[in-house]
């Protein structure tokens, strides 16, 4: 036999993670749905390896700890760098789900050797799949300097970010890696963007085309549009007719109508305040090119953390064991 039977279904989690993190790279949402089943499936998973340890011939109590360590530490962690902002909704619920669903490790068998090839002496497997997420994602940067140098592309931002032609924004995603006084690690975050674009009903061309008359807040429509949450869409924006107001109706200074739509949205628009908003747009009505952080979407090195754990094991004990630390 492979595996335990509760074992050869949590492979089932496999192919959902990776439909997942090619939907993170392509759009930045994953639909809650998605992990409803494998919730579903955890909990009864777990509850079935429970009662098999706990009617069994040993005490279980390294299963117990292992699962308290999981469910107690790996979920609530993540749900705080979710609070924090560390993490998007969507990872905060995938590494939730990693921690019920794998909560020790699993064993499978093939005929000159058991997968994983190297677990680590603690046993937390939901652990391994966070080290090993960690791991990934160190050699994201590597790559995108590397990339650049290969170009030459020479910024601050060589590390983080790529250079990206102003008109090609609406199609990105990321946060743009300027102001108007230089380089920044909080630049205007482009879901925000879009959904002022989408709010005022008008695309970043027309924006451009005439700045002059965008930045004054007597522009503002009168009956704005849903933001959206910032995703793109097929057709690249939203582009329609806007009413103005009457010019010489009494409005406070309010460059962009920055604080209106901030405002008058629900909820908040990625952390944005009316100052970052007004620099963001000013930078891109002002430049032709632009440096901004792609980001990686976190679904994606925490796919191939999940993959390397079911098969190598973890790969940063190893590493502290080649130098002695582990």
């Amino acid at each position: 036999m492979l595996g335990s039977i509760p074992d050869l279904l949590r492979l089932f989690a496999v192919p959902v993670f990776g439909w997942a993190a090619y939907r993170d790279v392509k759009t930045r949402r994953v639909p809650n749905r998605t992990w409803v089943p494998l919730a579903a499936l955890a909990v009864v998973l777990l509850a079935w390896d429970s009662y098999a340890v706990l009617t069994g011939p040993t005490s279980g109590q390294a299963f117990l700890i292992r699962v308290a360590i999981s469910l107690g530490f790996v979920a609530p962690l993540a749900y705080g760098f979710w609070l924090i902002g560390g993490f998007g909704g969507a990872d905060a619920k995938a590494f939730m789900l990693i921690a019920v669903l794998f909560p020790v490790y699993p064993v499978y068998y093939l005929p000159t050797a058991a997968l994983p090839l190297e677990p680590s002496t603690l046993g937390v497997f939901s652990l391994t799949v966070l080290s090993n997420t960690v791991v990934a994602g160190l050699f994201y940067p590597l790559g995108v300097a590397a990339t650049n140098l290969a170009q030459g592309r020479f910024s601050p931002a060589m590390f983080i970010g790529k250079p990206v032609a102003v008109e090609e924004l609406p199609e990105e995603y990321g946060r743009l890696l300027e102001t108007t006084a230089g380089f920044t690690r909080s630049g205007l975050d482009l879901d925000a963007l879009r959904m002022y674009l989408q709010w005022r009903g008008v695309t970043l061309a027309e924006l451009r085309a005439d700045s002059t008359r965008y930045r004054h807040p007597e522009s503002l429509p009168t009956e704005p549009n849903d933001p959206g949450d910032g995703a793109i869409v097929a057709d690249g924006g939203v582009s329609a007719a806007t009413e103005t107001r009457d010019a010489d109706a009494p409005r406070p200074a309010d460059p962009w109508g920055a604080e209106r739509f901030l405002d008058d949205i629900e909820g908040s628009a990625y952390g944005t305040s009316p100052e970052q908003l007004r620099d963001g747009l000013e930078l891109v009505v002002s430049e032709r090119e632009v440096w901004i952080s792609p980001g990686i979407p976190f679904l994606v090195p925490m796919f191939f953390g999940l993959v390397v754990a079911l098969t190598y094991g973890d790969v940063l004990f190893s590493l502290l064991a080649v130098v002695g630390l582990a």
